[in-house]
């Protein structure tokens, strides 16, 4: 199958670009933030004879228009994510998260619990919230000043490598740099500072749909031990190990990947 076509539908003046393939229940995929709705063709690829799969360009994104103001908080994001379900006609669907998008989906799946069939966090990001000034403050400047003097194609080839377990072969790595170099500065800069002041355990004990959490064992940027403190924090949600994968899990091992998350969707039915 060929990546869907970017497709748009406008809510509070603004547009937000999607890709969708598929019939069945949907399945909405939020990606991370350093990447794009081009990131999940693996999965839209094998999920689409299931699911109507629905992929968004954050807003700031691809074809999404930005968020008002510098630090749109993480609930003007999970709001977006109503807006979308609201512009496709879409009552309920399961959501999934990978990184920031689990940031997101976790703060979508709080607030607006009678919209969800689950949830699903893939390497989610627990945000710095409550982390050390160097980190919650420092990092960010640091994060936003390289995108703004190198730019998303020198960022993504130094970023790249991070999201990727050691063993990774070149085409995945190749897979990745071309969506993360395409991102936006501006969407970027914005969601840093969301990243930078959210937690996502603020949310977590507040889920009430069904819930997997699943991270790759050789994720360096958001520790397995984090996934684990995450499931922990949600009632009654699942926690699977991807064995062998880093960071970009779904992208570097999508077999795995679509295989647990199946499983996990299959065992609601």
């Amino acid at each position: 199958m060929s990546l869907p076509p970017l497709e748009t539908v406008r809510a509070n003046g603004r547009a937000i670009a999607y890709r969708a393939a598929g019939d069945g229940p949907a399945l909405v995929l939020l990606h991370g933030i350093g990447s794009g709705s081009a990131s999940w063709a693996p999965q839209i690829d094998a999920l689409a004879d299931r699911f109507r799969i629905v992929a968004w360009d954050a807003p700031g994104y691809g074809g999404s228009d930005p968020l008002p103001g510098d630090a749109p908080p993480c609930s003007a994001y999970a709001d977006a994510v109503g807006d979308l379900l609201d512009g496709l006609g879409l009552a309920r669907a399961h959501l999934l998260g990978h990184s920031l998008g689990g940031l997101i989906a976790a703060c979508f799946a709080a607030r607006h619990p009678g919209r969800l069939e689950s949830v699903a966090l893939s390497d989610a990001a627990a945000g710095y919230r409550n982390a050390s000034e160097e980190i919650r403050v420092g990092r960010l400047e640091a994060r936003i000043a390289a995108m703004t003097t190198l730019g998303p194609a020198e960022v993504a080839k130094r970023r790249a490598r991070e999201v990727l377990s050691p063993g990774a072969p070149d085409a995945i790595y190749d897979k990745v740099y071309a969506v993360q170099s395409r991102v936006r500065p501006e969407g970027y800069a914005q969601a840093a500072r969301m990243l930078h002041g959210s937690d996502i355990f603020a949310d977590a004990a507040a889920i009430r749909a069904p819930a997997l959490v699943m991270y790759g064992s050789e994720d360096s940027v958001t520790p397995e031990a984090i996934g684990r403190d995450i499931a922990a924090a949600i009632p009654g949600a699942r926690y699977v190990t991807l064995e062998g994968l880093g960071h970009a899990s779904y992208v570097e091992g999508p077999e795995a990947f679509n295989a647990a998350l199946t499983q996990f969707l299959d065992g609601l039915a």
